[in-house]
């Protein structure tokens, strides 16, 4: 195993009279690319979780809570006999009247064996149509960071991708280089060494 000595930091940019030109490139490459990952990691993610937490917050504004009524009873038996797979609650069909005074219907999850005329409380957004319960804050500041965090990895692997697409071009258009340069003096140095 041969002696290294200690690595030499920024050697590309160094003088030396071995540093080539491509190399050089090469390095401001990398450094492009780690900037531009950075970057682009860091303002997609910000602008994600901004645009997902204004969202959830515009829902908790909006939606509303609705007082439903079965319109038949709920299949099951109201004694816990598990009509689905988890046998607390099964879809009935309800009715409410939306703040502009339009019925709707729709299907909610509701006890077994519920019976008919059971108000249930069921969410609607401003058309009085059916949603889910919006989150709350905290749940809405953990959705838009995780959210933010997977755009923001997203959008830094497209320019990290294209520096190592970049820098592998280089390296076989240095070996190709090389391969040429040894094919013209590599039988040169073959004739001395007999």
């Amino acid at each position: 195993m041969a002696f290294r000595g200690p690595k030499a930091w920024l050697w590309r940019w160094r003088r030396n009279p071995l540093r080539r030109r491509v190399d050089v490139v090469e390095a401001w490459v990398v450094v492009g690319a780690w900037l531009v990952t950075l970057a682009a990691g860091v303002i997609a993610g910000l602008a994600a979780t901004a645009a997902v937490e204004h969202g959830l917050a515009r829902e908790r504004v909006e939606w509303r809570q609705a007082v439903a009524l079965l319109t038949e009873k709920a299949p099951g038996k109201a004694a816990g006999h598990p009509v689905t797979s988890s046998g607390e609650q099964v879809w009935g069909k309800v009715r409410w009247t939306a703040p502009d005074g339009s019925r709707h219907t729709g299907q909610v999850r509701v006890g077994p064996g519920s019976a008919a005329g059971t108000a249930v409380t069921v969410w609607t957004d401003p058309h009085g149509e059916l949603v889910t319960k919006p989150p709350t804050p905290a749940q809405a500041r953990m959705r838009s960071s995780l959210i933010g965090v997977l755009v923001g990895l997203s959008a830094a692997a497209v320019p990290f991708v294209g520096g190592r697409v970049l820098c592998g071009r280089l390296e076989r258009r240095r070996m190709a280089r090389w391969d040429a340069e040894w094919a013209r003096f590599g039988p040169r140095w073959g004739r001395n060494t007999l």
